[in-house]
């Protein structure tokens, strides 16, 4: 039984062995919907939090990229390969005599912000092509090194050659690359062995599922109580409650400008520059809309009276919902500085006049 098809989120507990799009395929075949996709891919040796929009979300996944996520990995010193783990080709192998202290000390050098250069083995686009697609034809590529940053990072020997790590960084830093940065640093090489992403932002393991358990809730018809709610998404952004006329002003694209307590990229104006209320007059729709989004973005409320199926357009500031009828049919932002526009085209009345 397919699960009835919902929005939220879906965190997955993907196993190694896998690719990131099968593990979408499965939540896809759960829910009986194409519309689902991952937040950020994980390779396939890795296994963890891997974050999936499901239905009407995916159009949130602007804002699903997260800046900072978790890893716990392992790090294998004295070996290089081509990928950077231990699934590529050895390109060299060294014997080391490196203290604990020693190798510490390079892992956690690399804390802060540094330049890393993508490996070949990745989906960065370089002339539009994904660097793994030119290294499996054989060739290489210069590439950009990118600013990442490493929030925390702490090391501690598991065996002979190997490292635990682990890790909190920024979003589009390559572990298996800081691996073989650090081994890079040491003299001896190194790569990346084994990689567990644990969190991504304030999602976590702990609410994840794997595959086969999303298949058996899908089977079951509970798959769609594992949902999160899409605004998990912004839980970490400020709350602006708008009036109707503001929230259907929104609705159709138009940008919203707050008197009173601006917030970033609002544009208050000075109480001594707000009039009571603005009368002006237009025999042409485009003109009378232009005024309509000036007053808007001085923040005042509109409200339009028309006569005759062309004009003229004659518009008061008010809270009058009728605005609302007026402005449904358009979704376009004003391009002019408000408040000189308003001073050209606009007459500034006292209450009552005419």
């Amino acid at each position: 039984m397919k699960a009835e098809v919902r929005s939220g989120i879906i965190l997955l507990d993907k196993p190694a062995g896998i690719t990131s799009q099968t593990a979408v395929n499965a939540v896809r075949r759960a829910f009986g919907t194409k519309q689902a996709g991952h937040t950020g891919t994980l390779d396939p040796l890795a296994t963890g939090l891997l974050v999936v929009l499901v239905g009407r979300a995916v159009k949130a996944s602007e804002y699903a990229t997260c800046d900072r996520k978790r890893y716990e990995a392992v790090m294998k010193l004295g070996t290089e390969t081509d990928t950077e783990d231990i699934t590529g080709e050895i390109l060299s192998e060294k014997s080391f005599d490196l203290s604990d202290d020693e190798i510490i000390a390079a892992c956690e050098s690399f804390t802060g912000e540094y330049l890393q250069t993508p490996p070949m083995y990745s989906a960065v686009k370089v002339g539009g092509r994904k660097l793994y697609e030119i290294a499996r034809a054989g060739g290489s590529v210069e590439r950009a090194a990118r600013p990442v940053m490493i929030y925390f990072l702490s090391a501690k020997r598991i065996s002979d050659d190997s490292f635990s790590l682990s890790v909190e960084c920024s979003a589009g830093t390559y572990i298996r690359t800081l691996c073989a940065d650090i081994g890079r640093k040491l003299g001896c090489g190194a790569c990346m062995s084994a990689l567990r992403r644990t969190a991504v932002g304030d999602f976590t393991l702990d609410a994840a599922v794997t595959p086969d358990g999303l298949a058996a809730a899908a089977e079951a018809g509970i798959a769609g109580d594992l949902l999160i709610p899409v605004e998990r998404l912004f839980s970490g952004l400020g709350e602006i409650r708008l009036p109707p006329f503001y929230e259907k002003l929104m609705r159709n694209g138009c940008e919203i400008y707050l008197s009173g307590k601006p917030t970033a990229g609002a544009l208050p104006v000075p109480a001594e520059k707000r009039p009571d209320f603005y009368l002006c007059s237009f025999d042409e729709r485009e003109d009378a809309l232009d005024a309509c989004f000036a007053l808007s973005a001085a923040g005042e409320e509109v409200v339009v009276f028309e006569d005759g199926s062309r004009g003229p357009f004659r518009l008061v500031s008010s809270s009058h919902p009728a605005s609302v009828l007026f402005l449904e049919e358009f979704g376009r932002k004003l391009t002019v500085d408000p408040l000189p526009y308003l001073s050209e085209h606009c007459r500034r009345v006292a209450p009552g006049e005419n």
